[in-house]
């Protein structure tokens, strides 16, 4: 196996939520309203997945062993594009978390949250795209196949890392939940 084709099979999921974002725009248009389970779900597989897990581990794996590397101008500058692309996924979620907070505390930010997902559909194809067609097939030659297998392995305990950590966080948030609960208080949503 080599180093791309997890990427790349991670790749097909993204799209595949992507499509979910769709029915998600169209049904907050015609129903005027945003579903809260619906909307924390799709921002926790935006940050969790397609940014913790898989920009993770294209940065801090990947594109850490590249630049050790003596990479081509061309090769570099699409790397330091894609690093770029990362920052701004990030800057159009915060914007998406912003508005989902604002609208869940009684203000009408559907529009732009509507905005930010339909974003993130026409960012990420792109963004894919370029990693697919123009970047992963290339840089392979910089590696041998023992220099693949170790990143693969290095690509299975970051999964591991951010599973763990995701979890313990739900662990944390569930016993804070529970324990207002007992004490009487509302939880918080």
């Amino acid at each position: 196996m080599n180093i791309i084709a997890p990427l790349v099979e991670e790749h097909r999921i993204i799209k595949g939520t992507l499509a979910v974002f769709e029915t998600e725009i169209e049904k907050i248009k015609e129903q005027q309203r945003i579903d809260h389970v619906s909307i924390d779900m799709s921002i926790d597989f935006i940050r969790t997945y397609t940014d913790l897990v898989h920009h993770g581990k294209e940065e801090n794996i990947l594109f850490r062993e590249l630049e050790k590397k003596n990479l081509s101008a061309e090769h570099s500058k699409v790397m330091n594009e894609l690093m770029a692309e990362h920052k701004y996924s990030r800057t159009i979620v915060g914007r998406w978390m912003d508005a989902t907070e604002k609208y869940f505390a009684g203000e009408d930010t559907s529009q732009e949250i509507v905005g930010c997902l339909q974003e993130l559909n026409i960012f990420y194809p792109q963004h894919i795209m370029k990693e697919n067609k123009h970047f992963f097939g290339p840089v392979l030659e910089y590696f041998t196949q023992e220099e693949q297998n170790k990143m693969i392995q290095e690509f299975e305990e970051f999964d591991g890392k951010i599973l763990h950590w995701k979890y313990r966080k739900v662990e944390s948030a569930l016993k804070e939940r529970l324990a207002n609960i007992r004490a009487g208080s509302s939880p918080r949503k």
